[in-house]
């Protein structure tokens, strides 16, 4: 297992990795709208938050050897279902043709009261 890191992404504030690289997959920490370089909350709307939050997870991917094309699985956590649609149309934006699985739950709150997180796992790409 390699751990993975990018100073484009935010950096892990707890014990765990940005990402891991095992077995021919990356497996990222769950992204929630941290600006990597102030590690602050991105303000705005769920819209605004998402589309952090997809910037990261390229970085991350990036970094490990992979891309959001090589993406098979996403989990997306929502701090409340209504925001469904605004997130899913940056999430489709950024996916295009290409749609990995992907569960989306709401929960009752996640780091500094974002209203999004996102998980992935990945295929590392042929280079």
């Amino acid at each position: 297992m390699q751990q993975v890191h990018t100073d484009n992404a935010p950096a892990a504030i707890g014990p765990y990795s940005q990402a891991i690289v095992a077995n021919g997959f990356v497996f990222t920490a769950g992204q929630v709208p941290f600006d990597p370089q102030s590690m602050q909350l991105v303000q705005g709307d769920i819209a605004t938050q998402t589309e952090q939050v997809m910037k990261n997870l390229q970085a991350i991917l990036t970094q490990a050897g992979a891309d959001l094309s090589s993406v098979v699985k996403t989990t997306v956590f929502l701090q409340d279902m209504n925001d469904f649609a605004a997130m899913n149309e940056v999430y489709a934006r950024h996916f295009g043709e290409h749609k990995p699985a992907r569960s989306t739950v709401q929960v009752a709150r996640l780091p500094r009261d974002a209203a999004v997180e996102i998980e992935c796992v990945a295929v590392l790409l042929d280079r």
